[in-house]
C-alpha cells in the first residue's frame, strides 16, 4: 500500500467526521454553539478552536511534506490562527471553512497523485529548533498519523465533555460503509 492511499482517506474520513461534530454542536446548541470553540479539556491546553486548525494543519502538512513541496503561506496562516485559537476562536462556520479548505487541498493531492518511495528520507524540522530525519513511512506512522488523530480526538474529548451528545457512532461513521447488512 502506497502512503498516500492510507493517509489521504484517513484524512478526508476524519475531517468530515470532524465537521459532522461541529454540526451536531450547533444542533443541541444554537443560541451557544460557537462559544464552544473556546472550551478547553484542561487549562494548559488549546481550545476546541485550535484543535480543529491544527488537525487542519496537520493533514495538510502531511500532504506537501509527501509531495516534496514547500508549504504555502496559508498553511502558515492556519498555524497563527490555530496559536490565537484563545483569543480569537471564530465560528463554528469558520472551523468547517478551514475543515473545508482542508478537504479540498487532499483532494487536489488524491487527484494528482503522490508518488514517494517509502523508504526516501523526510527532514522534518519542529519549532523548537530540533530536526527529525525519518523515512517517509516513519513520517507517516510516527508523525503525521499521530499528530492529526491527537487534535481530532481532543476536539472530540471537548465537545463530549462540553455535553455535545456523541458516541462511537459518530467517532467512527465511516465504518458504517462496511457494515454487512444483514448484521445491522
Amino acid at each position: 500500500m502506497m502512503l498516500p492511499d492510507m493517509l489521504l482517506p484517513t484524512y478526508t474520513q476524519m475531517l468530515g467526521t470532524m465537521s459532522s461534530w461541529l454540526d451536531k454542536a450547533r444542533a443541541q446548541r444554537p443560541d451557544t454553539a460557537d462559544a464552544l470553540l473556546a472550551a478547553r479539556l484542561a487549562a494548559d491546553m488549546f481550545p476546541l478552536a485550535t484543535q480543529v486548525r491544527f488537525a487542519c494543519r496537520q493533514a495538510q502538512e502531511g500532504v506537501f511534506r509527501l509531495q516534496r513541496r514547500d508549504f504555502p503561506p496559508a498553511l502558515d496562516a492556519l498555524l497563527d490562527e490555530g496559536r490565537n485559537g484563545a483569543e480569537a476562536p471564530g465560528t463554528i462556520a469558520d472551523a468547517q471553512a478551514r475543515i473545508a479548505e482542508t478537504l479540498a487541498v487532499i483532494d487536489t493531492a488524491a487527484r494528482k497523485g503522490i508518488a514517494i518511495d517509502p523508504a526516501s528520507r523526510i527532514e522534518h524540522a519542529l519549532p523548537i529548533g530540533m530536526v527529525l530525519d525519518v523515512t517517509a513511512q516513519g513520517y507517516a506512522r510516527d508523525w503525521a498519523l499521530p499528530q492529526f488523530y491527537f487534535h481530532v480526538v481532543t476536539a472530540y474529548a471537548i465537545l463530549r465533555a462540553e455535553g455535545i451528545e456523541l458516541g462511537k457512532a459518530d467517532y467512527a461513521a465511516h465504518m458504517l460503509g462496511y457494515l454487512r447488512p444483514p448484521t445491522a
